[in-house]
Formats: structure tokens, C-alpha cells, sequence
């Protein structure tokens, strides 16, 4: 509760005000002030105290002060107090009706705007429904910031990452373990597309072979000898050709070729070296069958398998191999580009050293066979073990040449993909992968985390504002048919002539309004016609304040705080005629005993006095805006003097004189005592006595009605009328010019006051 204003300084007509502690508000508190002294000024303070808007006040700065505003005003015990224009707190329970409401919520002037619709939306609503949709406008706004903030922390990735994703896009993309496979498939993909006449026209592998030693063949050859030679003859030769040294079974088997030519014409064999006759010579039966054409046969096998080993794994077969081995390199290097090829890791080098090495072990023993092509012997350890390891090259090259061979099949796709392929559309897949790795790159991983979190940030909020919607809207289903009906109660108690209907609520690109019409004589005013009926030319001045009030007594029923309510009311009485002007006062009456404090400002004397009235003595207080030399200032006001008619002041100096002689006085009583039987003439007998009638012409016509139907006063009560007439005549100007002269006796005028007040009280 508001309790006391201790300062108005520098503020409207307000000089320095510092009203005493005696001049306390109470719950129910009347202000009195003449126009222009500075209601609205105090009305206008106690708003920017409810709502915090110090433009309020520091707009109505005391012209030609120096200093700025300066206002403390205590509410429950504590000073609340505008200073360098701020205030120190707020005192949002208070309620304000006055022009700035009427301006706001319902016109200004005549004229009903977009605006008026607004704020009105926002006083149906209540404190309930404005909480629920100051929630949904956070939520807006929130959403708001969420947009602005996904749109700087969107522009934070780099488009380069993105590629042609979008952001959504792009940060939505999910980790793939086999992203750089896919992505080496996509580049050969393009790279093929690109270069679709080259694959064409480019053939596959072919198989890559080296030749093998056929050591069973070999060892055959080599383990060869004669069987129809003795072998002690043989022993014999073999033993003789020792003797000759290195090539000399050759140079025995040439000569032996020799026997015969030399022993032309000659009755028995001659040598051909000394020209003696054979016959006697055991060797040379030996050398027959020794070499015999088994003997040629058998070298002659040896010389051909010396000779396949050399042409199968030497001269052009080693260097086919090179070449195919280069040729399929090339190959390689072409469609690795395109599809996974296997690497070529031979080493050529060393294939040649091993692949001569057992070459040369193999033609070696070919050799000494052939030198003694008698003798049998096997592949010595060394050739086995140079053919093992040229083997080794042998499985590592069918190897090879089988992964060759299979990646044929991919080949003939690449082909068959390059036909169909657009290398537009193989380009924007690739960079979607590329993408795709980049967006879990680590310097953008949390750039995507960042904007993640607040895109599911905006979802959150945007459920939020979906439910605060929803329970928005469902309060506005039940509140305005509720207002609607409430407003129209308030109406009739005013006794309005029209009544609203259609009371909704309307969403707008502006912000939500109330849309209401107004019924007169059962039809609708739209109130926002143009060229016809509408709200500013079917409503008067006083419709249009009943309007405001009925807005405002509405809204403050809904309010479920009213009971924590500070009402104040600022001239309700503008424009309202006397029938609606007691209503309005039997409306604040009761809505007194609904809040916490009450107050009421007014220039009129009669309203406020009437409020007085009727209000509980130990909770009200009365003051009064009085002018001073330079500005306004606060004083105490007595009501019950200004509340009481001249009739009943004239009854209580009556009284009191009756209680107590006054000479000072008496000359006062004795001229009261005419105007107290004539007001009393005026309540009792009004059709006969109405304004202006003289009482000695009211006595004349009761006289004539004596015994009548139509009589008003009986006759004792009209010689008693009289009686005091005559009396009273002689203190008034109009019947006695010595009236201000005129001796007063005390006992006799005693006697008259009190038949005075006993006759103008028998009915």
C-alpha cells in the first residue's frame, strides 16, 4: 500500500513539496484538486512507478527549474525513489484509470486505432494471459537470436569444406569409416568419364609367364649312358681319355669319324693320325662301341637339351620379358587412375641374376655331360638350390600376372561406366564426398558441433514456443467470451446504451488485437467502417468514458492479484451524466472492498463527497492539491465541510445552539430558521412547493384545500406554519428592512428553533 508521498520536487506544478507526516494515504484515499493543479502530474508519477517508464516524469520537468525531478514516495514502509531519473524499484500492483489509459486501451478522441486494439488485446489477456504471452514473444524473439546466431555460426564454416552442401546439409552428414575409399573411387570414376576415349581404345592385362627348368628332363639327360657297352671296356676308354686331358674324347670321337677315309683303298683299318693298320688294337674295338651311333644319339640329346635350356631362358626370352614387364607397367600406370590395380614390385634385376644363375648351373652340367656324355651324373645341389630360388620369382610372377588378369573384369566395367557416366554429375557426387571427410576434419568438427547445438537449441525453444502458443491460445478461447460478458455487465450497470459483441482476439504481421463491435438497437457497428457507422460517430464523449471504465472494471475482475491491487482513478467522471455518474460511484464502491488500496482523484467536490459518504471511516483519508504562489502543494482536505448541504449546516448550528447559548451566534439561528422550513417544504411537499414558491403563498393554498381531498396540511399545522413565519420574517431582508437590527430575545428565540426543528421533522 502507498503511504505517504514525502517529496514532489521539480516535477509539473510541483516546487518542493515535503507534505508532513500527518497527510498519510489510507486504503481508501480522495484527492481534491481544481484543474490544472496537478492530478494528472500525480497520476502520471504513480504510473512510472507501476510500469518503470521514467519518461513519465522526466517529461513534465518543473518549467525553469534547474534541478531534475525528485520524488520519494513510501509503499510498505519502504521509500521508492526517482532520482537522476531513475527509480529505485517499481510498484507493478498499481492500476491506473485515467486519459493515459483512455488513450492507450481505448481512443484518442474520437478516433480508434491499430494501436488502441493492441494495448486492449494485452488488458483482456490480464496478468495471466500476458504472462502467457510475453512467455510465447520471448520465445519469438529467442528464435530470433537462434536464426541470427545459426546464420554467423553457419557463415564460421568455410563454403570450401562444404562444397555444394548446404550448411543443414553438410553438418548433418554422418561419419563413414570408408570415406577416402569412396573417395579414390569417385576420382577414378571422374578421371574415366574424362578420359572415356583414351579407356576405350585401351586394352586390358595379359598374363605374364616365365619359363621353368624341367629338372626331371634335365637329370634324364644327364644321367644318360650306354647300355651295350662293357663296362670294363668302357672303364678302359674312360680311363685312356683321362690320360688325354680335357677334350680329348672328342678329339678320339673325331678320329674314329677319320678311320675310314684314311683306310680308302687299304685292305684293312689304317689310324689316321700314324697310318698303321688297326687290327692288332684292343682300344680300338673298344672306340667302336664305345662311339657307336648310340653314342651320337646320345649326344646329340645332350646338345638339344643344352640347346632348349638356352633358348627357353635366355637371348630374346629375357628380353620379351623386360618388355612385357615394362608394357604392363605402363598399363598399370593408365588404369590405376581409374580403378584399384594392384603395384608392380618386381624387381627385374634380380630376376634376371636368379633366372641366369640357374641357367648357367643347368647349361654347366649340360656342358660337362656333353664332355663326357658317358659318364652319368645328376643336378648338383647348387643348380637345385639356384632353380628353388628362381622358382620363388616363378610364383611371385603367376601371381602377379593372376591379380592382372582379374582386374580385367573391372576394367570392363570402367568401360562400360564411362559410357553412361556424366562427368557433371560424377563431379558434384565427389565433392559431396569430399565433403563428407572434410565436415569431420578437426579444425570444422566443432564449428558443425557449434552449429548443431544451436540449430537443437532453436528445436528446443521452438517447442517451447509451440506450447506456449497452444496454452496462449487456449486462453484466449476462455478469457474473451468471459471479458466480452463481463465488459457488457459492466455496461448495463452503467446503464450504457450499447453493448459490444464479437470480442476476439486477431493475429496480425503487427502482433495480436482485440476485435470487438459495438451492438446498438440489435445491430452491429463495425468500429473500424469507413463511410458509414463506426466507432467515432456513433458514440458520445460519455459512451466513449463508460466505454474506458467498463475496460477497466473488466480487466481488473479478471486479475487473479486484485485483491494485492493499488487502484487509482483519475476523474472517472468526465463526460458522464448524473444517472451514470451514481452508477460509476456504486461500482467503485464495491471494487473498494475487492483491492488493497484505493485512490481517487477528481475535481469535482459532489463525486468525491458522495465516495466519502459511503466509505468505512477508519480506512479513509482525504487530500487536497491547493494552489501556492509559485506551483501546487499538498494539504489536508475537509470533506465533511464541503460534503454537507447549507440545509444541514443551517440544522447543526440549530442543534448546537439549542445545546448552548450564543450571542454570537444567535442572529445567524434566527435567520437559518426560514431557509430550514422551506428546504423541508421543498422534500415533503414537492408538487406543491417546487423552486421558488414563498411560504407565505404555500400557506395560502393550504388554506384553500381545508377539508379536501387534496389537502396538504392539516389546519393546526398550517396556524403553526404560519406561527413560525411570522417569526422568521422578522430576521429577513426581504420582510423586514430592519432585519440586521431586529432584537433577539434568547428564551423567545429558543422556543422557535425548537418547534422549528420538531415541524420540519414529522414526516
Amino acid at each position: 500500500m502507498i503511504e505517504h508521498i514525502n517529496l514532489l520536487r521539480n516535477v509539473g506544478p510541483f516546487d518542493s513539496v515535503n507534505p508532513s507526516d500527518n497527510l498519510a494515504i489510507t486504503p481508501f484515499s480522495l484527492i481534491y484538486a481544481e484543474n490544472g493543479r496537478g492530478k494528472t502530474t500525480l497520476a502520471a508519477i504513480l504510473r512510472s512507478l507501476a510500469i518503470g517508464d521514467v519518461e513519465l516524469v522526466t517529461e513534465r520537468h518543473r518549467l525553469g527549474s534547474q534541478h531534475p525531478p525528485h520524488i520519494v514516495i513510501k509503499h510498505n514502509s519502504i521509500q521508492f525513489v526517482f532520482q537522476n531519473g531513475v527509480w529505485t524499484n517499481t510498484v507493478p500492483e498499481i492500476a491506473i484509470f485515467d486519459d493515459a489509459f483512455v488513450a492507450a486501451n481505448v481512443c484518442s478522441g474520437i478516433y480508434l486505432e491499430t494501436s488502441h486494439r493492441q494495448n486492449l488485446h494485452e488488458l483482456i489477456l490480464g496478468a495471466q494471459g500476458v504472462s502467457l504471452n510475453t512467455a510465447l514473444q520471448g520465445y519469438i524473439v529467442r528464435i530470433e537470436q537462434h536464426n541470427a546466431d545459426l546464420r554467423k555460426k553457419g557463415d564460421a564454416i568455410p563454403a570450401t569444406a562444404r562444397g555444394p552442401l548446404t550448411v543443414n546439409a553438410f553438418c548433418a552428414l554422418e561419419a563413414d569409416p570408408d570415406i577416402d575409399t569412396k573417395i579414390q573411387g569417385a576420382e577414378r570414376r571422374l578421371a574415366a568419364a574424362k578420359s572415356a576415349d583414351a579407356i576405350r581404345q585401351r586394352s586390358g592385362f595379359i598374363p605374364i609367364t616365365l619359363p621353368d627348368f624341367n629338372t626331371e628332363a634335365v637329370n634324364e639327360v644327364l644321367g644318360k649312358t650306354l647300355a651295350s657297352l662293357e663296362a670294363d671296356a668302357a672303364t678302359r676308354v674312360r680311363e685312356y681319355l683321362s690320360k688325354l686331358g680335357q677334350g680329348g674324347e672328342a678329339w678320339i670321337a673325331d678320329g674314329m669319324q677319320r678311320i675310314e677315309p684314311a683306310s680308302e683303298g687299304q685292305d684293312t683299318d689304317i689310324c689316321p693320325f700314324c697310318a698303321q693298320e688297326l687290327q692288332e688294337s684292343e682300344l680300338i674295338d673298344h672306340y667302336q662301341a664305345y662311339f657307336s651311333e648310340a653314342y651320337e644319339t646320345l649326344k646329340t640329346t645332350i646338345r638339344q637339351m643344352g640347346i632348349s635350356v638356352r633358348d627357353t631362358h635366355g637371348g630374346d626370352i629375357s628380353a620379351a620379358f623386360e618388355r612385357i614387364i615394362r608394357t604392363t607397367s605402363q598399363n598399370r600406370e593408365f588404369w590405376k587412375e581409374f580403378t584399384e590395380i594392384p603395384d608392380i614390385t618386381i624387381d627385374t634385376a634380380a630376376i634376371a641374376r636368379e633366372w641366369t644363375a640357374a641357367r648357367e648351373a643347368v647349361l654347366e652340367l649340360l656342358r660337362a655331360k656333353a664332355a663326357s656324355p658317358l659318364e652319368s651324373i645328376t643336378l648338383t645341389q647348387d643348380a637345385l638350390d639356384a632353380i628353388r630360388i628362381y622358382r620363388v620369382r616363378l610364383a611371385e610372377i603367376a601371381a602377379l600376372s593372376d591379380s592382372l588378369l582379374a582386374c580385367n573384369s573391372r576394367l570392363d566395367v570402367v568401360k562400360e561406366q564411362v559410357e553412361a557416366d556424366n562427368p557433371f554429375a560424377l563431379t558434384d557426387d565427389l565433392n559431396k564426398l569430399k565433403a563428407c571427410k572434410q565436415r569431420f576434419d578437426q579444425a570444422i568438427a566443432p564449428l558443425c558441433e557449434a552449429y548443431l547445438a544451436e540449430k537443437a537449441a532453436k528445436k528446443a525453444t521452438e517447442t517451447q514456443r509451440d506450447a506456449a502458443r497452444t496454452a496462449l491460445d487456449q486462453y484466449r478461447e476462455q478469457i474473451f467470451p468471459t471479458y466480452e460478458t463481463a465488459i457488457n455487465e459492466y455496461l448495463r450497470r452503467f446503464n450504457a446504451s450499447f453493448r459490444l459483441g464479437e470480442v476476439s482476439s486477431v493475429n496480425s504481421r503487427a502482433g495480436s488485437s482485440a476485435s470487438y463491435c459495438i451492438v446498438i438497437n440489435q445491430q452491429n457497428v463495425n468500429i473500424t467502417s469507413e463511410g458509414g457507422p463506426s466507432f467515432h460517430n456513433t458514440l458520445s464523449a460519455g459512451d466513449r468514458n463508460t466505454l474506458a471504465l467498463a475496460f477497466f472494471f473488466a480487466s481488473l475482475d479478471q486479475d487473479s492479484n486484485l485483491a494485492q491491487k493499488i487502484v487509482v482513478i483519475d476523474d472517472p467522471m468526465t463526460s458522464l451524466d448524473e444517472h451514470r455518474a451514481l452508477k460509476t460511484i456504486q461500482e467503485m464502491r464495491s471494487l473498494y472492498t475487492k483491492v488493497s488500496q484505493m485512490i481517487v482523484l477528481s475535481h469535482s467536490k459532489p463525486f468525491l463527497c458522495d465516495l466519502w459518504e459511503g466509505a468505512d471511516k477508519n480506512t479513509r483519508s482525504a487530500l487536497r492539491i491547493s494552489r501556492t504562489a509559485d506551483g501546487s502543494e499538498l494539504t489536508e482536505w475537509d470533506v465533511r465541510n464541503d460534503s454537507i448541504t447549507e440545509n444541514d449546516k443551517r440544522h447543526e448550528r440549530i442543534v448546537r445552539y439549542l445545546q448552548a447559548s450564543d450571542p454570537v451566534t444567535e442572529r445567524i439561528i434566527a435567520q437559518d430558521l426560514r431557509p430550514v422550513l422551506e428546504a423541508f417544504m421543498r422534500v415533503a411537499y414537492p408538487s406543491s412547493f417546487p423552486p421558488g414558491t414563498l411560504l407565505g403563498r404555500f400557506i395560502g393554498e393550504c388554506q384553500q384545500r381545508h377539508g379536501a381531498a387534496n389537502e396538504i396540511l392539516s389546519l393546526n399545522d398550517t396556524n403553526e406554519l404560519r406561527a413560525l413565519l411570522e417569526y422568521t420574517n422578522r430576521f429577513h431582508h426581504d420582510t423586514n428592512a430592519a432585519w440586521e437590527t431586529e432584537v433577539i430575545n434568547d428564551s423567545e428565540l429558543v422556543d422557535f428553533a425548537q418547534r422549528t426543528l420538531l415541524f420540519a421533522s414529522r414526516r
